[in-house]
């Protein structure tokens, strides 16, 4: 019924975590992963249950619910059925002092609850490990992201325009893009890495709503439904002639996602600081796509590029007001937040096969947010864009 992660790709991923935690930490004993995005990665299937590595002998998925679909769905060869973690600790004749886990995810509770049958007395992390393993696609997962790419520039480049009517509220426009999404074959969600996150289709604002502060780490805004729903889109903001149409969302096949942002001007044009500042953006997005080499560190980028810019342009770029983030791109995966970030602090080289998202944007009071973001592979000649070329700021009359 579903497609299967292949086996070679599956041990080609453990031998190279393996591989990396040698090198990062030649003492480690046992490494135990719990995340269901980082068990699919591993194991192919997304279930209850814990993957164990341990340096000396075979890796386990143990799985609590279901075993019958773990089996059913992957190729991985070393499934086996638990009731609890007791069963599983079972197996291991000892449990090392010290264990490597998802320490940024695991509740404290949690891991308690797996201390009291895996007795291990200090918490390591894997965390940089599995992103670092993760951070370079294969051929199987680019051609994935291509295939998200594709489909995510016909959503933007072609439907968006037919959607958009006169006196439709944000949450129409919401609707109507997640149903097109769903029938071309998103996958239905929208996965972050980032802490106590999670976000509808993405951001989609009419005007000056793409300017309106929000605690999601993106240079765009947005009403959002309520206080307690403060993304997805508003009920209320009705699209009006002139008005600045921001959407920014991913898109994904097979648990892989791209990630691009499209605005469009409606029933009018642009003016002409609007037109300049979005411009520049673009501009932006094309010089570090040029940049997106083996090689090339994306802290260096980061900071050439800022001091590019001048005082004037600095103001309101990647935000708006006193919300204004300190990135330029991404990572792009099986999470919309992965690494590297072309950012200070992230001073490993690109590597050949990287997936980055470009999003240079800008916000302009009482307009909206402009600018472009577009998803890129690193590649010895520059950055491959697979999400389409349009320039933005899309006339729609």
């Amino acid at each position: 019924m579903f497609k299967q992660v292949p086996v070679s790709e599956l041990n080609a991923r453990l031998a190279r975590f393996i591989s990396i935690m040698n090198t990062t930490s030649p003492s480690w004993k046992m490494a135990i992963i719990i995340n269901k995005i980082n068990l699919y990665y591993f194991t192919g299937t997304m279930q209850e249950g814990i993957l164990i590595v341990p340096r000396e002998g075979e890796p386990v998925l143990w799985v609590r619910r279901s075993y019958e679909r773990a089996v059913s769905e992957s190729l991985f060869d070393r499934i086996r059925p638990m009731e609890s973690f007791r069963d599983a600790a079972a197996a291991y004749s000892s449990i090392p002092e010290s264990v490597h886990l998802e320490t940024s995810f695991i509740p404290v509770a949690f891991m308690k609850l797996l201390q009291k049958y895996f007795p291990f007395h200090e918490a390591l992390s894997l965390d940089s490990q599995v992103a670092l393993v993760r951070s370079v696609k294969s051929a199987y997962e680019l051609n994935l992201i291509r295939k998200s790419g594709e489909l995510h520039r016909i959503v933007l480049e072609e439907k968006v325009p037919e959607l958009l009517r006169e006196g439709m509220s944000e949450v129409d426009l919401a609707g109507a893009l997640y149903d097109q999404m769903l029938q071309l074959g998103h996958h239905g969600v929208a996965r972050f890495g980032m802490f106590d996150t999670e976000i509808g289709i993405g951001h989609i604002a009419f005007g000056e709503s793409s300017l309106y502060p929000t605690s999601f780490n993106g240079p765009g805004g947005n009403y959002g439904m309520s206080p307690a729903v403060p993304h997805i889109g508003n009920r209320n903001r009705k699209l009006r002639k002139g008005d600045l149409v921001f959407v920014d969302i991913g898109f994904g096949v097979d648990g892989y996602h791209t990630d691009k942002t499209l605005n469009y001007i409606f029933g009018g044009k642009p003016n002409q600081e609007v037109q300049e500042e979005h411009n520049r953006c673009v501009d932006i997005q094309d010089r570090l796509a040029s940049q997106l080499k083996p090689g090339v560190i994306p802290s260096v980028l980061y900071e050439e590029t800022m001091n590019s810019l001048t005082p004037g342009f600095l103001k309101n770029f990647m935000g708006f007001g006193n919300r204004q983030v300190k990135f330029l791109g991404h990572g792009v995966g099986l999470i919309i937040d992965e690494v590297p970030v072309i950012a200070r602090g992230f001073d490993a080289p690109f590597e050949e096969n990287m997936v980055m998202a470009l999003e240079p944007k800008k916000g302009i009071e009482k307009v909206g947010v402009v600018g472009i973001e577009n998803t890129f592979i690193v590649t010895p000649q520059g950055g491959e864009c697979v999400t389409g070329h349009s320039r933005g700021l899309v006339v729609v009359q």
